[in-house]
């Protein structure tokens, strides 16, 4: 099912702002880069695969596991953080591989995936794929399950983003690559090491009364209530809840980027709200994203013989 020297070969990375053509310097700010500051094509022009997600420590701990999986780079080096002149983000590469996070939520990811989308851009990648990799909650799975986004919708269950901009509320899909999806699934039975389903991701505003939990400091609904919301998004595919998925498919999607995401359930919010597992557990939990695309990633660049 590789698809690296089919259909997507030599696929450039678009964006859709003729204000950069006019700019003689490029200021990702946020990453502390610049197109006068840094080769971004030296830098960065090998890339082809990007896992972002949301913590640093997860993604500095993400590049040594794939450094060690693809056996480019002693597991026990030490990996600088491209962003360490900034403490918005944090940024680890190697080999083919670059690992960002991206903080919680829509606005953090947003601020992250502009510069990041430029990033590519001007370092002249093509055939790039980028994979979101996080926890979640699960709705009707056991802990720990892993779930691969068929599509992203909100939380009225529609694939769709609304931002403002200008005044005006612009609508965008949030349609995630179904062939990667695919991919990801079939290398998940390959594996065969922890439970992984395809289903919808349900990407909300809020992670307490925008999931409907019943432990924040306000609450207007009652138990029943949330059981029967999260029973309506159950009907309506939702597999897992998290707060970043429908701008990371949406901004993907415009930069002609495959893009997937794959998260793992940390709990069932039909039985609860907290996380009451131990550190250890979560901690496994939370290494099954990792495990599985560094599979998938393994076996892309193994078919291309580029390992």
């Amino acid at each position: 099912m590789d698809t690296n020297d089919g259909e997507q070969d030599c696929s450039p990375v678009y964006v859709h702002n003729p204000h950069l053509e006019q700019m003689k310097d490029d200021i990702l700010y946020h990453f502390n880069l610049g197109t006068a500051t840094h080769n971004l094509p030296a830098m960065f022009g090998n890339v082809k695969f990007v896992c972002v997600g949301g913590s640093p420590w997860r993604m500095k701990a993400f590049i040594e596991y794939i450094a060690a999986e693809l056996g480019l780079e002693d597991p026990k080096s030490e990996y600088p953080n491209i962003c360490a002149g900034t403490d918005r983000y944090a940024m680890y590469k190697v080999g083919p591989v670059l690992s960002v996070s991206h903080g919680m939520g829509i606005p953090s990811i947003s601020i992250m995936l502009h510069e990041l989308i430029k990033l590519l851009y001007h370092a002249h990648c093509t055939d790039v794929t980028v994979i979101r990799i996080g926890t979640s909650g699960g709705i009707g799975l056991e802990p720990g399950t892993v779930v691969v986004t068929k599509q992203s919708v909100d939380a009225t269950f529609l694939p769709k983003l609304e931002q403002v901009i200008l005044g005006k509320t612009v609508v965008r899909s949030t349609d995630l690559d179904q062939g990667l999806a695919e991919e990801l699934f079939q290398s998940s039975k390959e594996l065969s090491q922890f439970e992984t389903v395809i289903g919808n991701t349900m990407c909300t505003l809020d992670f307490y009364e925008g999931q409907a939990r019943l432990d924040g400091a306000f609450c207007s609904y009652s138990e029943k209530d949330k059981q029967d919301y999260l029973a309506e998004a159950y009907k309506a595919g939702v597999r897992n809840i998290e707060m970043e998925s429908s701008v990371f498919a949406a901004m993907c999607k415009l930069s002609g980027l495959r893009a997937a995401v794959v998260c793992v359930t940390l709990l069932d919010r039909l039985k609860g709200d907290q996380l009451n597992s131990s550190h250890e557990v979560l901690r496994n939990y939370q290494q099954r994203p990792q495990i599985l695309v560094g599979h998938y990633i393994k076996k892309q660049l193994s078919a291309s013989g580029k390992t």
